[in-house]
């Protein structure tokens, strides 16, 4: 999946993909944001720091975004809502608030004392 984050974020960024995989795999590593953009120009193709915390922000909300869409389909198909065309809806949302507004009707209502009584 790294590549496709990679695409995604070069687009958004006007940057390479392969500078942005560079750079995310660096990161992934476990290397810091300075150290990344001070030490590693040869491997980011001289990213600076303000271009690494962006492409940062955007892998962030990409990788939420994924996680989120993940736990809101397998919860629509445990209710066996689940159709082809809310699938292809929730396959093509890019933000979280696309997600959460398919999701609002199969959300599970909480059960409070009253609505047991």
């Amino acid at each position: 999946m790294p590549t496709n984050y990679a695409h995604k974020i070069a687009d958004q960024l006007k940057l390479r993909p392969a500078q942005v995989a560079a750079t995310i795999d660096l990161l992934d590593a476990g290397n810091t944001l300075p150290f990344v953009a001070r030490y590693r120009k040869e491997a980011t193709g001289s990213l600076d720091e303000d271009q690494i915390r962006r492409l940062l922000d955007s892998l962030t909300k990409l990788r939420a975004v994924d996680e989120r869409r993940e736990t809101i389909l397998a919860s629509i198909e445990e209710q066996g809502q689940m159709t082809d065309d809310l699938r292809r809806q929730i396959e093509a949302a890019d933000s979280l608030t696309a997600l959460e507004d398919l999701y609002a009707p199969y959300r599970p209502k909480r059960r409070t004392r009253a609505s047991i009584a």
